[in-house]
């Protein structure tokens, strides 16, 4: 969420952003409802001051005694009641106009960076810098469904028999190496100071909203029934909202958390899309890193390529080649300030596909989830947010086990994954055994 009053002075810019990042709201509507919502407030206000004054004198008159003719009397008491009158149509009117308002404002974009590329989809993405070179197979390379089955490690036809469409098993080898990865990348946050954290998945709606999933992203969580609990789509929502309508300490530097959780995804919009394979499911877990920071562009521009290096870190010591893309406009979310994505080669795919996303929000989460912090002189500030993926599984098993096949099938297991996995150097084709 902005200040209204910086709204008032970019409302161009923001126009464009909100055009840019098809969000459907018009800015110019926004301003006139506020406009009309602070007279009203403003008429019920003087409305109020004159009721408490008639209400005042005819008090006044009754202790006294006075030798007002009743008539006069009643025809303040009268005035009272026409003020009430007044004052609940008013008032009726005051609370459509702030809802409507309040609507508006919950749908208006974070302002870009300047150095957001502009554009309208991921096509328009632009490539930062690449780690490594995608390998070129001598022969006949296999998918990760394929080289799951062979070694037993994804079951996808019974994820779908018993949940439906884009669910999965993980057995045996895969369920370890899922656990693997996944302890990897927490291990690596905590050597950098991260505050490990077990978080709730089952939130309220204001959660979703105070973090700017609601009301955009309400079409891809999933609901209880008959209650305003919902299953989150990332740590992020947790991790941020711990801090919710609170004051934090910044004295010491930024606050830095971590947490592994289950995540759960509608993916409405994605139907016949991805539907084979780890890419795009419903459940997955993932480890995310959450950084509170001072309201300062150039601090919270240094975390966002700290948390970025950190994603690029985990990857290459997965040893897998991947390229870091600067987000353009059309491809960011309602809330993101600057954004990189880093996506990891997927043979199957023969194209790099997303694996992480790193974001700087700056005060946006902040404001919506009233998060603030006393600067130097002492002064109340929202802080600034920011996020990035450390490592999402399965969809990583995608290219851990395609990129590191042999050609029988045999799969290699990185030095870094080894301590995870009983000093295994290799998984072996059990059909060679």
């Amino acid at each position: 969420m902005l200040d209204i009053q910086y709204i008032k002075n970019h409302f161009t810019e923001l126009q464009e952003v909100a055009d840019q990042k098809k969000i459907d709201v018009s800015i110019t509507t926004l301003l006139e409802k506020n406009q009309l919502k602070n007279q009203y407030l403003q008429q019920i206000e003087q409305l109020r001051q004159q009721r408490n004054q008639l209400t005042h004198t005819i008090s006044g008159h009754m202790q006294q005694q006075s030798l007002l003719p009743i008539e006069t009397i009643q025809a303040l008491k009268d005035q009272v009641k026409q003020i009430n009158r007044e004052l609940q149509q008013l008032e009726q009117k005051s609370k459509v106009v702030q809802q409507e308002y309040t609507q508006l404002m919950e749908l208006v974009p974070n302002y870009v960076s300047p150095d957001t590329p502009q554009g309208q989809s991921d096509k328009d993405n632009v490539v930062i810098r690449t780690w490594s070179t995608p390998p070129e197979f001598p022969f006949a390379f296999k998918d990760h469904i394929e080289l799951g089955e062979i070694h037993q490690m994804i079951d996808t036809s019974r994820g779908v028999r018993v949940a439906g469409s884009r669910n999965y098993y993980l057995t045996g080898i895969g369920a370890l190496l899922h656990r693997a990865v996944q302890q990897l990348a927490l291990d690596l946050l905590l050597a950098k100071g991260y505050l490990p954290m077990e978080v709730p998945t089952l939130v309220r709606s204001s959660a979703l909203s105070n973090t700017a999933f609601f009301p955009l992203g309400i079409d891809q969580t999933f609901k209880i029934e008959n209650e305003d609990k919902w299953l989150t789509g990332t740590s992020e929502v947790a991790l941020v909202s711990y801090y919710q309508n609170e004051i934090i300490d910044l004295s010491q530097g930024a606050i830095r958390l971590a947490a592994v959780s289950q995540n759960f995804r509608s993916e409405v919009g994605s139907t016949g899309k991805d539907v084979r394979g780890l890419y795009r499911v419903h459940q997955f877990a993932k480890v995310e890193q959450v950084i509170f920071c001072e309201a300062n562009a150039e601090i919270s521009e240094h975390i966002h390529q700290e948390i970025t290096a950190n994603a690029e870190e985990l990857l290459q010591l997965l040893e897998l080649p991947y390229q870091v893309v600067a987000v353009c406009t059309g491809d960011m979310s309602q809330k993101t300030y600057k954004q990189y994505d880093i996506e990891t080669w997927m043979p199957s795919r023969q194209s790099y596909g997303e694996t992480h996303s790193s974001s700087n929000i700056h005060d946006f989460q902040a404001r919506r989830a009233n998060i603030r912090y006393k600067d130097s002189e002492g002064n109340i500030q929202y802080c600034h947010t920011l996020n990035n993926t450390a490592v999402a599984s399965p969809r990583i098993l995608i290219p851990l086990l395609e990129n590191h096949q042999y050609e029988d099938g045999s799969i290699y297991i990185p030095l870094a994954l080894r301590p995870y996995l009983n000093n295994k150097a290799k998984l072996a084709n059990p059909n060679f055994l």
